[in-house]
């Protein structure tokens, strides 16, 4: 005997076969089963059974064909099919065999998922229930991520006492986890002839994500674009909690979920606003109006809560009506900040019993009051609840719904669904693609993102003679950004065909899956009989080609050699929620530089400013009047923080942070500039730049992004571009702009760093109270240079400068400019002014060190 589970996992999308293998070693015939929980999100693609040698084979066709083919022939045994049970996310394949003593039958299962992320992570749960003891027990998980996996976790569901069985190992991309009890281990003692496997064995895990734009990836002809976006700050909440305190509430219930609010409460912020509404047959507020989220509110309102007695009828229609309707009097009167985001969340037990009763009408009515900017989540408690109606609202209304099982960690399960929608970082998302470069694309617009979640959209790829494939995601924050992302058509095809245990076929199938889901919600919300008819006849269509086991079809399981045939059906129960098998998928000019050459330097010109940093930092100045170039090193130390641009009267400071070298070079450590900042005070705006990470921070949001992606951002009077691996522009109030370049070394480099240059225009338009290391040539001085003559080096002239009183000895050299040559860099010629620019620059160097990135420059 044996009983083995295989899942694998690639991308997201998991593919699971179950095998069990069992011998009837008794005198008599008996009847052999075959029980797998699968969760309610798979789709069933596969099953097959050998008795004594003769092979049954499933295909997937539509319901009413397969009924028909199977009422021609009898069933060997009994017939298979889908028993839902009321466990929280699994149901159950049942089969039955009756066989003769000696008989060998092996059963075979696949099933097919996408990974959902909550909270940041990806959980893959499988349940393993042999039933009975077995020598050889043996569970794979096999994950493929192409960009990498963060961590793989296995929480010891199956019960401490298989605690340490489990084995992963990991690299950059892959992870196996294999669980073998011996069957000494699988006993429930030493003695027992039972077994102790029986329940779920949980794999988790999430993966690394490197940039804010999302992962594309493109295979067999398909592409699915991953968003999951961090580092954000989360938007503030507007919430109506409508609670549902009619008599079938009392108990359990009604303690769980004061205990849950309690908790959901103390989450709010000051930024947040709230109200509570309870309700039977009457409606009651709370608070009539939106109130904010201080610790008094919050300490009246759980008073509140922790007061209610719950008895009598239940009146959803009216209690929905007054939240959108407080919500909108707070959206009106411009209570609440525009970027927020307004939800309504509903707890209840149990059908309407007082009041509009008729659930399609209470659909109507809520969808007629509600707005695009409210969304509506529905937590069902227990089973007297008609679940399917609680999701078609939330779906209809750019929510979600969940059950939540009427037990002990009631409570929990609240809490944990509010922790899912608590923190929004992105409303209105929309991911596009390049005209003609794609088709079939699915869900592609999203009202919100929560963090710790995943939008995903999946489409056919055109054959356009590209080899490359651009996304475009657009979306609001506290700010409105753009994000790039591309894939290479071959590069996951290839790495694929190398991959072991990857599945290969996943973008396909994961296409298929999301499109099939996205069709069963929009069936359910169909205004008509003939557009249900339409959306029925694309389910079943795509649901045979890809041979998934959905509600509108079924398995039927025929003998190779003779005419049995077994049927594995999924029914219907409205009241356990639609459809067995389905969980809707909700799845929406020119520049002074500063940067790097050979002897490094800052430039500025009179289309733009050029600075370099390589080795200490060399600034080139271009003066138009005089027609000239200027250079000068500044000799500081690692740490220090140089004033480039300070300009009281525009309220703008520029600042940059030094870096040192790996080591000495010629008994000197190199600097470069290893941060650069950009502030302006009068929009409450900063921008940070690192080779690591760009900053934004506005007011009390910080958003982070890396320099992987391509990605626009407009905040409050300040726009900020950033170009991948190249360089961000930094643009305030349309007249200041500033431009740094991104310069990476080789990693193993002996001496050198990742570091940035500096470009910015001479015609921005400052105050007249400018100053800094650059900012004080905004206006320009009166040089002179004379007396031309050989220097020591035969190459390099040296000759004398008159400016601002002082007179120089200055030597010719070059810098170079890396704006369009990112690699090599063009020359610009100039004059080199030594010892740290003295008698060039106002005062000396040290006067431009300042404590910090925001400090603007004390008058020297």
């Amino acid at each position: 005997c044996s009983y083995t589970v295989e899942s694998r996992i690639t991308a997201r999308f998991a593919h699971t076969t179950v095998k069990s293998s069992v011998v009837n070693s008794g005198p008599n015939a008996q009847s052999i089963g075959f029980n797998v929980q699968i969760p309610k999100r798979a789709f069933i693609t596969n099953f097959t059974m050998n008795v004594n040698g003769i092979t049954f084979i499933g295909s997937v066709k539509e319901k009413t064909v397969a009924r028909n083919l199977y009422a021609q022939a009898r069933a060997r045994g009994k017939a298979a099919g889908i028993v839902r049970t009321n466990s929280q996310d699994m149901e159950t394949f049942k089969t039955e065999v009756h066989v003769p003593p000696g008989s060998k039958v092996e059963f075979e299962l696949h099933y097919q998922e996408m990974m959902q992320r909550k909270l940041g992570t990806y959980t893959h749960t499988l349940h393993i229930q042999p039933g009975r003891l077995v020598p050889q027990l043996q569970v794979d998980v096999y994950i493929f991520e192409p960009k990498g996996i963060k961590f793989v976790k296995t929480p010891s569901t199956l019960g401490e006492h298989f605690a340490g069985l489990t084995k992963v190992t990991q690299t950059k991309e892959k992870a196996h986890v294999v669980f073998k009890p011996t069957l000494q281990q699988q006993r429930k003692c030493d003695n027992c002839t039972e077994s102790a496997v029986d329940g779920a064995f949980t794999v988790q895990y999430d993966v690394e994500r490197e940039t804010n734009a999302g992962e594309l990836q493109v295979s067999d002809g398909h592409f699915v674009q991953f968003f999951a976006p961090s580092d954000l700050t989360p938007l503030s909440k507007n919430i109506v909690f409508v609670i549902d305190v009619s008599g079938s509430m009392w108990g359990l219930k009604m303690k769980q979920t004061v205990e849950a609010m309690k908790t959901i409460l103390d989450d709010l912020t000051m930024d947040d606003y709230f109200s509570v509404i309870d309700f039977n047959h009457n409606i009651r507020c709370w608070s009539e109006e939106l109130v904010p989220g201080t610790s008094i509110n919050v300490r009246e309102a759980k008073k509140y809560i922790q007061n209610i007695k719950p008895n009598g009828g239940t009146n959803i229609n009216e209690a929905l009506l007054k939240a959108v309707r407080i919500l909108l009097k707070a959206l009106d009167q411009g209570l609440i900040d525009q970027r927020s985001v307004s939800m309504i969340i509903l707890v209840s037990d149990g059908d309407p019993t007082v009041g509009e009763i008729k659930l399609s009408a209470i659909q109507k009515n809520v969808k007629r009051e509600m707005r695009e900017e409210i969304s509506l989540f529905s937590l069902g408690i227990g089973f007297d609840v008609d679940f399917d109606f609680l999701e078609r609202i939330a779906m209809e209304n750019r929510g979600l719904a969940q059950r939540i099982f009427a037990n002990h960690d009631a409570s929990e399960q609240l809490k944990l669904f509010y922790s899912r929608v608590s923190s929004p970082l992105l409303r209105k998302i929309t991911i596009q693609f390049p005209e003609d470069s794609v088709s079939d694309v699915t869900r592609n617009h999203f009202d919100k993102f929560f963090s710790g979640s995943e939008l995903v959209v999946a489409g056919k790829v055109k054959s356009v003679g590209s080899n490359m494939l651009q996304s475009f995601t657009t979306a609001s924050a506290t700010m409105d950004l753009t994000l790039v992302t591309e894939a290479d058509l071959q590069e996951l095809d290839t790495l694929l065909s190398q991959q072991q245990h990857s599945f290969a076929g996943f973008a396909s199938r994961m296409w298929a899956y999301i499109t099939i889901n996205q069709l069963l919600a929009e069936r359910s919300l169909a205004p008509t009989a003939a557009k249900k008819r339409k959306i029925t006849q694309r389910i079943m269509t795509l649901a045979v080609e890809h041979q998934f086991v959905t509600p509108l079809t079924a398995m039927l399981v025929e003998s190779q050699d003779g005419p049995e045939r077994l049927l594995a059906d999924s029914p219907k129960d409205p009241k356990q929620g639609c459809c067995p098998g389905i969980g809707t998928a909700r799845l929406t000019h020119s520049f002074i530089n500063l940067t790097h050459s050979h002897s490094g330097c800052f430039a500025y010109y009179s289309t733009h400013w050029v600075v370099y940093v390589e080795n200490d930092p060399h600034f080139i100045v271009h003066l138009p009047k005089n027609n000239m170039d200027v250079c000068f090193n500044i000799d500081s130390k690692p740490g220090h923080i140089l004033n480039l641009v300070s300009d009281p009267g525009t309220g703008i400071v520029i600042n940059g942070q030094l870096v040192g070298g790996k080591k000495m070079k010629n008994n000197k450590l190199n600097t470069y500039f290893g941060t650069i900042s950009i502030y302006s005070e009068d929009a409450g705006v900063k921008v940070v730049v690192r080779p690591s990470s760009i900053d934004l921070m506005e007011g009390k949001n910080n958003h982070s992004f890396s320099w992987a992606a391509t990605a626009k951002l407009n905040l409050n009077r300040v726009k900020v571009a950033i170009e991948k691996e190249h360089k961000i522009t930094v643009t305030i109030d349309d007249k200041i702009s500033a431009m740094v370049l991104l310069h990476r070394v080789w990693k193993k480099h002996p001496f050198n760093v990742d570091f940035l240059g500096f470009y910015t225009p001479n015609d921005n338009q400052y105050s007249s109270q400018v100053h800094g290391l650059i900012g004080q040539f905004v206006n320009e001085p009166e040089v002179k240079v004379f007396d031309m003559h050989e220097g020591t080096e035969p190459e390099k002239k040296q000759a004398t400068m008159e400016v601002k009183g002082n007179k120089l000895t200055v030597t010719r050299g070059w810098q170079k400019d890396y704006r369009n040559d990112k690699k090599h860099g063009s020359d610009v010629y100039c004059w080199f002014v030594h010892n740290s620019g003295k008698g060039f620059i106002d005062g000396h160097y040290s006067n431009y060190i300042v404590p910090d990135l925001n400090s603007f420059l004390p008058s020297l």
